[in-house]
Order: structure tokens, then C-alpha cells, then sequence
């Protein structure tokens, strides 16, 4: 290797170490400004909350509580927490029959927002408006039973409508939306009006895409945007239609999410393009958490909260406290054999090993505050298993330097030639890892999902240490005397590598006696 193609290739080492660490850096700091200076625990580990939801059984109709109804239900629920982020949630049915209920366990203070979130129902119609009126207000006209009552409107739903006060909160708590077909009376979510609605012309199993997002202008604040499938939009077009030509309240389409009103705008032309928007004074928490439920569709029944109780995090403490004994000991072990069996080179391997650790504890402090990422037990495992990985990178590379220099190769050459023979190796080996943790990832529920996903996370960062740290570093080194003149504690010199020629035999002379 010529003296030029060295120094360049001394260079491009110290500038490789340098971005790496420049970036290790970058991520300190931006934890710091956006405060992710601590880890999110999970449920086993900070405690948390556990609900029950238990199937609601209306007018003794038990047919609709069935196995699939409830495979379904967990499945959508699922999805609904996993779309707030890897927040380590288990949703989970249990028992037989109609006694069979959906236990949800999330981490955290944010389990109570996360239990109302997923506990909706989301059963969305939009229903043109009959009447309107205060939320306490009287029958339509002098006498419930008058006969001049606004069209489709029978003397009992006015009834109704008379008896319904939606100032007392026990109306006001949604739940099933009724026969879509049928007209029906109901409160808005504030309890300032109350309205009787025609059968429901638009539903949520049509609305394809739901967003949360902001008025620029500042007038409708947070809002959800909806986007209809083709019939949804010729529906939703032919209602806005028809309703554009009616006096009010009449030209008014309510839009209901579990026989609650959320708002009932007035419709001034109609709306062809298949988007529609729910308003309603709306914090951006609010309009996140109502998009999400829409995107996934309607619970297929209605559940009732059961027990909710707090999860203490006790003995998930003892366990961690165990988890990171066994850790650090492993770490321990492999430290220490790196610097016995190979001495100086054991400087590459530790090294190696403690910015691995760096970027996993900012990688799991970050990603807790973007995207909720949360650490349990089974994560801890999973970083515990990378301590191995990424000590066999750096094995299969010492290996592969020692095989070149007992080929000829100076130790120069060898770092350089047996890195590009290493290299397969340890990409090989990585990716085996990554397909299990993806299939795991995709596959698996619950802690085995955080195991999982820092399992896969920990192996790009062994990838990325390895080529942006190791592989540089030995470059650096092999420029030193110490490790380039084989001493005795640099792990290359020939006794290290199995190069000692044997002392030959002394043999003596026969002389005559």
C-alpha cells in the first residue's frame, strides 16, 4: 500500500470517527431541547392502567355478542393504540361466550385518555336535522300530540324529544347510535341543544381517511377532516343537495358519533368533491384522538367499562433491578474478555461497546418523546441481546485481521483486507437478525413487540458502530508502533495469533568411549 493511499485512507478514518461523534453530540443536545432527557416506562415497569370493557347486551339481543364480534373489536382497539405510538398497550380477550370481555393495559398517566379513547365505539352517520331546540326545551308547538309537526317527525318522537333534558350528564354519554334507519332524538356533546334527526343518509363505514388538523386562519380552531369512498361522496353530495333548498333548521346535517351530535352545520350549497369537516371547538388532543377512532372504523358492538385499576409497578421494579444486574455483568464478561484474550485490541472492543451504549440511551430517550416509544422488561432484553451482536462483529473482525497476518500481511494491510472479508460476515449476520426482529415485530403482540423493536433498533446501531466506528478506529491504530510492531500486549504480536515457532530439540553427540 503506497504511502499516499495510507495517509488517505488515515484521513478519511479520523473524519469518519469525528461525524459520528459530531452526531452523537447533535442527539444529546436536541434531547435536551425538546426534553427527552428520561425513558418512558411501560406498564410493567411505572405501573399503569387496566380497564375491563364489557359487552353491552341490548334488548336481550345475545346474537351479536359472538367470538368474531369481539376478534374484531380487539383488533380495532388495537390498531387505535398502536396508532399513538410503540406504547407497549396489551389488548387482549378473555373468557367464553357472552361473558367474554376486552382487557386493555396501557402505561402511564396517559392510560385514562388512552381507556376513553379506545373504549368509543365511533359509530359515525351524519343524519339531516328535523328540529332543533335548547337542551331542556319543551314538546314542538303547544301539545305533543298536535298534528302540525315539521315532516317525519310522529307524535312520539316528540314525546320523546319533550322528555329527553340534555342538561343532566347522564344524557349526554353517548354510546349506541340507534337504528340508522329510524329517527331518533339527541343531545350535543355540550348539552346546549338537543335535536330530533332523520334516519342516517351517510355512515362511517364509508368515510376511507379522517385528519386532524388546524385552521390557519384561527376561526374553526382544530377540526377533522373526513374523505368518503365513492358511494359515501354520492350520498354525502345528494344530502348536501337537498338540504341547501329547506328552511331551518331543515338545511342542517348533524353529524352523531355514538348518538352524540359533535356539530350540525347548516349547509348553504352542496358538497360534491366527497370531503366533509366535524367542528366543534375541538383541543388538538380532542380532533387527534376523534380522527383516530374514525380511521379504524366502528366497534362492531357497544362495551361498557368494567373494573379499571391501577397497576402497581412494584415488581416490575425488582425485576429490572435484576435485569440490569444480569446486563451489566454481561457486559462486565465480555469486557473483560476482550481485554484478556485480546489485550490491546480489547481497547477497540470496549470503546466499540460504550458508543453503542450511548446511542441506544438517546435512541430510547428519543424516541419515548416522539413517538412514545416506551421501555419494558422485554426491551431490556432485547438491548441486553445486542451486547452479544455487537461483540460478535468486532470478534468476527479481529478474527478475520489475525487469519491475514498469519497469511504475511502486515498489520497495515490486514485491517484493510480482512475488513472487506469481514464485512459480508457481520452484514450477514445483522440482517438475519433484523428479518427476525421485523417478523417478530409484525407478528407478535404485546411485550414481545418491545422486545422486538429494540432488538432491530439495536442491530443498525451495531451496524452503524461497526462501520463508522470500529472499522476506523483499527485503521487509527494500526498506524501505532504499539499495535503495528506486534508487542506483546497489542493482541498481535506472534505468540497472540498462534505464529510462536516450537524451540527445536537440542541433540547431542555419540562419541566413543
Amino acid at each position: 500500500m503506497s504511502a499516499n493511499k495510507v495517509a488517505n485512507t488515515q484521513a478519511r478514518a479520523v473524519r469518519t470517527i469525528s461525524i459520528l461523534l459530531l452526531s452523537v453530540l447533535a442527539l444529546t443536545g436536541l434531547s435536551f431541547v425538546i426534553g427527552a432527557t428520561s425513558f418512558k416506562l411501560g406498564l410493567d415497569l411505572q405501573g399503569g392502567t387496566s380497564v375491563t370493557l364489557q359487552p353491552r347486551i341490548e334488548d336481550g339481543q345475545t346474537g351479536r355478542v359472538t367470538a368474531e364480534a369481539i376478534d374484531q373489536a380487539v383488533e380495532i382497539i388495537r390498531q387505535r393504540v398502536n396508532s399513538l405510538g410503540v406504547a407497549e398497550s396489551e389488548v387482549s380477550a378473555q373468557g367464553t361466550g357472552i361473558n367474554r370481555q376486552i382487557v386493555i393495559q396501557v402505561p402511564g398517566e396517559t392510560g385514562r385518555r388512552i381507556v376513553d379513547l379506545v373504549g368509543q365505539t365511533a359509530e359515525l352517520r351524519f343524519r339531516p336535522v328535523l328540529a332543533e331546540g335548547a337542551a331542556n326545551a319543551t314538546p314542538l308547538g303547544t301539545d305533543p300530540t298536535a298534528s302540525v309537526l315539521p315532516p317525519g317527525v310522529t307524535p312520539e318522537i316528540n314525546a320523546q324529544y319533550a322528555a329527553l333534558d340534555c342538561t343532566l350528564p347522564e344524557n349526554r354519554q353517548g354510546g349506541s347510535s340507534g337504528n340508522e334507519a329510524a329517527t331518533i332524538v339527541s343531545c350535543d356533546r355540550a348539552g346546549i341543544n338537543k335535536y330530533i334527526l332523520a334516519p342516517a343518509e351517510v355512515l362511517g363505514r364509508q368515510v376511507t381517511q379522517a385528519s386532524a388538523l388546524l385552521d390557519p386562519q384561527g376561526a374553526s380552531g382544530w377540526y377533522v377532516t373526513l374523505e368518503f369512498d365513492g358511494e359515501g361522496a354520492a350520498k354525502f353530495g345528494a344530502m348536501t343537495t337537498r338540504l341547501t333548498s329547506l328552511p331551518a333548521p331543515q338545511n342542517q346535517a348533524a353529524i352523531v358519533l355514538d348518538g352524540l351530535v359533535y356539530s350540525a352545520p347548516r349547509i348553504n350549497e352542496p358538497i360534491n368533491t366527497g370531503n366533509a369537516q366535524i367542528t366543534g371547538n375541538f383541543t388538538q388532543l380532542e380532533s387527534q384522538d376523534l380522527a383516530n377512532v374514525l380511521k379504524y372504523g366502528a366497534l362492531p358492538l357497544t362495551f361498557d367499562r368494567g373494573e379499571v385499576q391501577q397497576v402497581s409497578p412494584s415488581l416490575g421494579a425488582d425485576q429490572l433491578r435484576g435485569g440490569l444486574i444480569a446486563g451489566i455483568l454481561g457486559l462486565a464478561l465480555v469486557v473483560i474478555y476482550s481485554m484478556l484474550y485480546y489485550r490491546g485490541l480489547g481497547i477497540v472492543s470496549v470503546s466499540s461497546l460504550m458508543v453503542a451504549a450511548v446511542m441506544s440511551l438517546l435512541s430510547f430517550a428519543l424516541l419515548g418523546e416522539l413517538i412514545d416509544f416506551t421501555l419494558t422488561l422485554a426491551g431490556i432484553a432485547g438491548a441486553i441481546v445486542a451486547i452479544g451482536i455487537t461483540a460478535d462483529s468486532f470478534i468476527v473482525y479481529f478474527e478475520r485481521i489475525r487469519d491475514e497476518i498469519r497469511e504475511g500481511k502486515s498489520i497495515k494491510s490486514a485491517v484493510e483486507t480482512g475488513w472487506v472479508r469481514a464485512r459480508r460476515t457481520i452484514i450477514a449476520a445483522d440482517v438475519v437478525s433484523m428479518l427476525a426482529a421485523i417478523m417478530l415485530y409484525i407478528f407478535a403482540v404485546g411485550g414481545v413487540r418491545g422486545f422486538a423493536f429494540t432488538l432491530g433498533l439495536t442491530t443498525i446501531i451495531d451496524l452503524i458502530v461497526v462501520f463508522l466506528f470500529t472499522k476506523p478506529l483499527m485503521t487509527i491504530l494500526a498506524k501505532l508502533s504499539f499495535f503495528n510492531n506486534g508487542h506483546p500486549w497489542s493482541g498481535f504480536s506472534a505468540k497472540s495469533i498462534g505464529m510462536v515457532e516450537k524451540n527445536p530439540q537440542k541433540t547431542g553427540e555419540v562419541s566413543n568411549a
